[in-house]
Order: C-alpha cells, then structure tokens, then sequence
C-alpha cells in the first residue's frame, strides 16, 4: 500500500512555505491506519523493547495503538505544563528560541529498552531531545520509528540510534 496516497498536504501551514503533511487523512482510513499500524510494529518488534514512548502529540497515536497490539507498557514525552507528578524536563534548542519538554520521572525503569515514536522526522530536533531526555531518566534508548521523514532536512543523519520512517518526501 502507498501510505502517501493517504496522506494530505496542507501548503502554508502553519507558515506561508511550510508543506504541512497531515495524517488525519491517513488515520480516518481504517485500512491504510491498520496497514500503518501493521509495519510499524514489524519495525518495532525487530528491537524488542520493553516500553514505548510517544511524542505529543501525533506520536501518542502511534505510541498508544502499538503499546495495545505488543502488550507493552507506554509513555508520553510532553510539552512542559502537562504532566502532573514529579517530572524531569530537558530545554532543547529550536532553529529560533528553545523549546522544553518533560517525563514523569517514574515513567521508564532504568535500563529499560525504549522504542520512541512520532509521526514525522523532519530536523531531529524533538526527536534528539526526546531521546536525551529517556536517557536522562536512565532508560535505553534503542530506536525510534515515524512514519513520515523529510529527507532533506538530514534528521535521521543527526541521529545516533537507528531510525525507522515508512514514507520519505
């Protein structure tokens, strides 16, 4: 199946010259969803993780419906503000400002193997941040996976764990 043909893009979102790539369209077609799903979790099985971690928030989509399908527990990786209970943050730079975001300190067991997911790789940022932030609460972080990769944005260069995408522009 070609995911592409399922998903939209939005020009001028949310900036004049950004191509938004919006999934909601992917997500609203049960067959091409359950086919997302479907890859995703060969991806993810291959690194045997004991918890996945989405990223706010389109990765909770992936991370949650994944999390069901593998019998594995699941966490967020939030925007700073919405967790309650004792969290830890990690303040990451953006190409302008910074950008904070936060874990339930409890959410990952030391050691434990991390598969983080979200639905779009485009300069690593968020993503590299995500995983400095796993770390920070001792876990292992052995992959990532996203559906769609912006290839010319050299992201998953950036990366030093393996990254997995479904469908590059």
């Amino acid at each position: 199946m070609d995911l592409k043909e399922h998903i939209r893009g939005i020009p001028d979102f949310p900036i004049p010259g950004i191509l938004f790539y919006d999934i909601s369209t992917l997500l609203s077609n049960p067959k091409a969803w359950n086919h997302t799903l479907n890859v995703l979790e060969e991806i993810v099985e291959e690194w045997k993780p004991d918890i996945l971690a989405g990223i706010e928030s389109r990765g909770f989509l992936l991370a949650s419906a994944l999390a069901d399908r593998m019998k594995l527990p699941m966490t967020m990786i939030r925007k700073k503000g919405k967790l309650p209970g004792d969290i830890v943050s990690l303040e990451y730079e953006l190409e302008y400002g910074t950008d904070t975001i936060e874990i339930q300190s409890d959410a990952i067991l030391p050691n434990q193997r991390v598969v983080i997911l979200d639905d779009l790789l485009a300069t690593g940022g968020t993503l590299q941040a995500s995983i400095d932030l796993c770390e920070k609460v001792g876990a292992n972080v052995i992959g990532a996976a996203v559906i769609i990769e912006l290839e010319f944005l050299n992201g998953k260069e950036k990366m030093q764990i393996s990254v997995k995408s479904l469908v590059k522009y």
